[in-house]
């Protein structure tokens, strides 16, 4: 599939990389706010000149504003596009699991049986998903973060690297969990 990669920035040098691996071609970025090499315009001019009907969008925005990614991805869904799944071919995800559009599941990251993915998840190298997880749309996993058996994590949440969720608890929405910490509270 030819992807056109909505953002410009470092992130969006990451995400050209996956798509590659995935076996896709990367056609250019697209930028609401900036100009440059590689850019093709806005979300508006990229819609006219490059049809949602030959081509999809991928989003490469990053973690540091989620509200804001989340209305990125608001957009490309609203222009029509299809931004599919990317899962690198070194990573494993259960054949029970559900990831939903527009995940990106990194090298070496692991998503377990059962487990559930919203829609512009981000799941770093590293990453383990274990069994019956459910994690909100629009969520970072930071490299080798560890989500436990049963846990919930709710939208827009950020997890550090090395960060652990403990088995069965729930992570309120739009929460940020420091790089190597743990959480254990609000147990489900």
């Amino acid at each position: 599939m030819r992807l056109l990669i909505y953002g410009s920035k470092e992130f969006a040098l990451t995400v050209m990389e996956l798509v590659r691996h995935c076996g896709h071609e990367s056609v250019g970025m697209v930028d609401d706010f900036n100009s440059g090499s590689g850019i093709l315009g806005n979300i508006e001019t990229v819609r006219r000149d490059f049809s949602p009907n030959e081509y999809g969008m991928v989003l490469a925005i990053g973690y540091s504003n989620l509200t804001a990614r989340w209305l990125a991805w608001e957009r490309i869904v609203a222009a029509g596009y299809i931004s599919p799944t990317l899962i690198h071919p070194r990573a494993y995800v259960a054949d029970t699991a559900q990831v939903g559009q527009g995940c990106m599941v990194m090298a070496g990251a692991i998503v377990d049986v059962r487990a559930k993915l919203g829609d512009a998840v981000v799941a770093w190298p590293g990453v383990c998903i274990n069994h019956d997880v459910v994690i909100g749309n629009n969520t970072f996993l930071s490299p080798n973060s560890t989500i436990c058996g049963c846990s919930v994590v709710g939208v827009n949440t950020f997890i550090g690297a090395n960060a652990v969720i403990a088995d069965h608890c729930s992570v309120p929405p739009a929460s940020f969990i420091k790089m190597q910490s743990r959480f254990i509270g609000l147990t489900r």
